[in-house]
């Protein structure tokens, strides 16, 4: 397996590398990085080549890393069904760059890209329909961002007097926030992760 992996990551290299920026196989898969203007022609590239046929989108997903310049990495998984091989494309980008959409190779792109905007917030450019595909269309930030609070900004309840939903601030009582890591588990002669708080007596 990792002798094919490694054939095909050198005919990339000789036919396309001007559009990669590095590569790696691990654990049985193979890994390309690209970058915003080469990111079409790689995607085109891999669809098209008689030699690569990566001709099935599996997933569109993307990795928030807050410290770094390029603060996202979005993530593509195809499959080659001539290969019998999977291929993970790597894409850097920071939070004021905006993505090219691959719709026009991939209709099945279209709700993963959706999805990627909705919970990171990354754009994509001609996309032909990019709004929110899991949350509301009023729904505030997005969700898998690690800026994001885990319990959001507004929580939604059913109104008896109004008769409909309504969307509220988000309100925590003081206890909510007083969290106690203890275990609950009685006669436990162990110690379990985030029992180790001070004045904690057990052996």
């Amino acid at each position: 397996m990792s002798e094919a992996l490694n054939e095909l990551a050198a005919l990339l290299e000789m036919r396309m590398s001007d559009a990669l920026s590095g590569h790696e196989v691990a654990f049985a898969e193979l890994t390309v990085q690209t970058t915003l203007t080469q990111l079409t022609k790689l995607v085109r590239f891999l669809q098209h080549d008689e030699n690569m046929r990566f001709t099935t989108l599996v997933d569109i997903t993307a990795i928030d890393r807050p410290g770094q310049r390029k603060r996202f990495e979005v993530v593509y998984h195809f499959l080659s069904m001539h290969l019998n091989q999977r291929i993970r494309v790597k894409l850097p980008v920071a939070e004021d760059e905006i993505v090219p959409s691959i719709t026009q190779l991939h209709r099945s792109a279209n709700w993963f890209e959706r999805e990627v905007f909705d919970m990171f917030g990354i754009l994509f450019s001609g996309h032909p329909d990019l709004r929110r595909i899991l949350t509301d269309y009023g729904f505030r930030g997005h969700p898998l961002r690690k800026d994001f609070p885990t319990t959001g900004y507004t929580e939604v309840r059913y109104d008896e007097v109004l008769k409909r939903v309504v969307y509220e601030p988000v309100n925590l009582v003081q206890e909510y926030r007083q969290f106690d890591f203890m275990s609950p588990w009685e006669g436990a002669d162990y110690i379990l992760p985030g029992d180790e708080k001070t004045g904690d007596k057990r052996a």
